[in-house]
């Protein structure tokens, strides 16, 4: 019952994205995804990381047979387009096979076995999906939210230093190889998802079921709830409102050599093109997520979260994408989620509830402190700066201390021995 209400809330979701989409002459999430069947994808990375997931439900040989057939699907598709001259992609052999299987599971699986590879084959197409819906509603921030907070944003940043400015310098000064790094690791940061999400369930088949809770869960609520705060509190981010990239929109070229001077901030215009999508940082939230996750694995895969973290940071910073103060919202809107999913899946306690609470009134707090504070934030940034970061160090402190109790394995309870008495002496 539970699947079913969510795929029903979730297919209502597609179409009234849909429906947006289409009032603005765009395609839609489901248009899109239709499309890719046949025309070329846009991501075919994409298309074979989440058909990776789907086949943890698959024994080895059946996930032999599944690759195969998806490299071969794409091979006759890649000669196809060749011999047309149209645009050359590949994934569409691994949707062709992530859709088989779900024909394989409502037709030849009954039981447990449906279920499990319906799961699978789920899982998979959420992450095409979720990455579909993420493009759309994109769009529609940048249709319905003509104005832009940067102003408030960029003052109140000032008692962070400016962190964007500083990495955007730092990244000039390492030249081209800094960036190719720093840019494959922002672009393909859900191969790095994948990764983390292929070991933890990995024994997903053998177990014939799925753990209660994976990375993918926390990426795909973050990714849900990440857009609608992009509704209330539209942001660009400094590339666009204070560099070159904003064109005629910018207040002015100043990004990453000059500071933006202190002043009343006030919201203003831009253009219809730029997505609203920088408070608070989603890359920054979904790196949190899988350092977090990544931090129960073998020593390799700690510190491969660990270098994503820091790389995604320096990349959303460097390349002017975020401001700091988006950083820090970024990191409190994760870890408050990834704790009310491990609330969730234990089940609700007294500590769950209150660092819920506490993750969500700090949240909130940065973004109104960040609208109704960024001119006392800029003249006091001896107190606002170190303030900021101890809101954001006491939740994560908060969420360590609260899993550390509950991952904590019950001590054995040693009862005394009974005494043995003597038998006593017959009178």
């Amino acid at each position: 019952m539970l699947w079913v209400a969510v795929s029903v809330v979730g297919l209502g979701f597609l179409v009234a994205l849909e429906i947006a989409a289409r009032r603005y002459g765009e395609p839609g999430p489901i248009t899109d995804q239709a499309r890719e069947v046949v025309f070329a994808p846009k991501s075919g990375t994409v298309l074979y990381v989440s058909m990776a997931l789907m086949m943890v439900v698959l024994t080895w040989r059946q996930r032999f047979i599944a690759v195969g057939a998806a490299i071969g699907i794409d091979i006759v598709f890649w000669l196809v387009r060749w011999a047309a001259g149209a645009e050359m992609m590949y994934g569409n052999g691994a949707l062709w096979v992530t859709l088989a299987c779900g024909v394989i599971a409502l037709t030849r699986r009954t039981g447990r076995d449906r279920v499990l590879l319906l799961k699978g084959v789920g899982l998979a197409l959420l992450l095409v999906a979720g990455r579909k819906t993420g493009y759309t509603w994109l769009l529609i921030t940048s249709k319905t939210r003509p104005k832009v907070l940067d102003p408030y944003v960029a003052t109140a940043d000032h008692a962070l230093g400016n962190p964007s400015w500083l990495a955007g310098r730092i990244v000039a000064a390492t030249g081209t190889v800094g960036e190719h790094v720093l840019d494959f690791v922002y672009i393909q940061l859900a191969v790095a998802a994948v990764l983390v999400a292929l070991y933890q369930l990995r024994n997903v088949a053998a177990e014939g079921r799925f753990p209660g809770h994976h990375l993918v869960r926390t990426f795909l609520v973050i990714g849900l709830l990440g857009p609608g705060i992009y509704m209330i509190y539209p942001v660009v981010g400094p590339v666009f409102a204070y560099g070159a990239d904003g064109g005629a929109w910018a207040v002015a070229n100043l990004w990453p050599d000059i500071p933006p001077p202190v002043g009343i901030p006030r919201p203003m215009p831009f253009d219809e093109i730029t997505p609203r999508n920088c408070m608070p940082s989603l890359h920054t939230a979904w790196a949190t997520a899988i350092f977090i996750h990544s931090l129960k694995g073998p020593p390799i895969l700690r510190f491969a979260g660990g270098f994503w973290l820091i790389a995604t940071l320096g990349a959303t910073l460097g390349f002017g994408y975020h401001y700091g103060a988006d950083i820090v919202a970024g990191v409190v809107f994760t870890v408050t989620i990834e704790a009310a999913l491990r609330s969730l899946d234990r089940g609700w306690d007294r500590r769950g509830i209150q660092l819920v609470v506490y993750g969500a009134a700090v949240f909130t707090a940065l973004l109104a402190s960040y609208r109704y504070l960024p001119m006392e934030m800029a003249a006091r940034p001896w107190l606002f700066g170190p303030l900021i970061i101890a809101a954001m160090a006491s939740v994560i402190y908060g969420y360590v201390r609260t899993t550390q109790l509950w991952d904590r394995k019950p001590e054995p309870v040693h009862l005394p021995q009974p005494r043995h008495e003597q038998q006593p002496e017959l009178v």
